[in-house]
């Protein structure tokens, strides 16, 4: 069976699509990367267990259209993306894996929390509490996302009906959590798209984005909540504000050599 196309205008105050190369003060790319397209997706329908063996589907995001933050609003001749400096305050500590948290709740490990507020002379090192940091993130993002549904092997037949309960949650505006655009602080808002729907056309945007990073797992079978990252990059270009991405297992994505790592 064909995957369908599903299609999401999604849209939001605020975006940070961090590139991997300047992490520490966060500086974003001009568009949503791939990675971040599928997590929307994943925030409103996905069926994986904690262990991944009963992981039914993975998305596979197609193309993305740049949209103009006003739809009563003339295509630019020269659209460039709208960033905004912040500085915002944030821990240094990662939060705990479910592993942890399972072992805190049945009482084999003492719980730990994370300090905001604790200097040096308290803690007795510097890899804890808050630092502040700066950002350089999207104003006024709109997308028009595509996506199909690729199913694992031993699930193919039910391609069908996992759409159907895409497109049902989906057109009701439910979702799992609350999508994001690339941090969490930063929402995203949904709409689904329905088949041969007019819509508003993409900015007139011709560039070269170079590599961006298409992913941080591997794509190309089923993950569990311990899977080791694994980067994944791809060549970007924009034509007439429309960004093509090429599936995860062709040539033209570049999976990093030695880019596998804990997350």
């Amino acid at each position: 069976m064909t995957p369908k196309d599903q299609v999401l205008e999604v849209w939001g105050d605020l975006a940070c699509f961090t590139r991997p190369e300047l992490k520490v003060e966060r500086f974003s790319y001009p568009i949503i990367t791939p990675s971040a397209a599928r997590g929307i997706y994943d925030a409103i329908y996905c069926k994986p267990n904690r262990y991944g063996r009963e992981a039914e589907f993975r998305w596979q995001i197609t193309a993305v259209e740049v949209l103009p933050w006003d739809s009563q609003e003339k295509p630019h001749s020269s659209f460039s993306p709208s960033y905004i400096a912040l500085r915002r305050n944030e821990v240094k500590e990662k939060g705990p894996s479910d592993r942890t948290v399972a072992q805190w709740a049945s009482g084999r490990e003492e719980p730990q929390p994370i300090f905001a507020d604790a200097d040096k002379s308290f803690l007795g090192t510097d890899a804890k509490g808050r630092t502040q940091r700066q950002t350089m993130a999207l104003r006024h993002v709109r997308y028009r996302l595509h996506a199909e549904m690729r199913p694992w092997p031993g699930f193919e037949e039910r391609q069908q009906a996992l759409e159907a309960q895409f497109r049902r949650r989906a057109g009701h505006g439910k979702c799992i959590y609350q999508p994001y655009f690339g941090c969490r602080e930063f929402p995203a808002y949904f709409e689904l798209v329905e088949p041969g729907a007019e819509g508003v056309s993409p900015v007139d945007w011709d560039g070269d984005l170079g590599w961006m990073l298409y992913d941080v797992f591997d794509l190309s079978r089923p993950g569990t909540w311990e899977s080791p990252a694994r980067i994944s990059l791809f060549d970007a270009r924009l034509s007439s504000g429309v960004l093509q991405v090429p599936d995860y297992d062709s040539a033209a994505v570049l999976k990093v050599e030695g880019g596998e790592g804990r997350c």
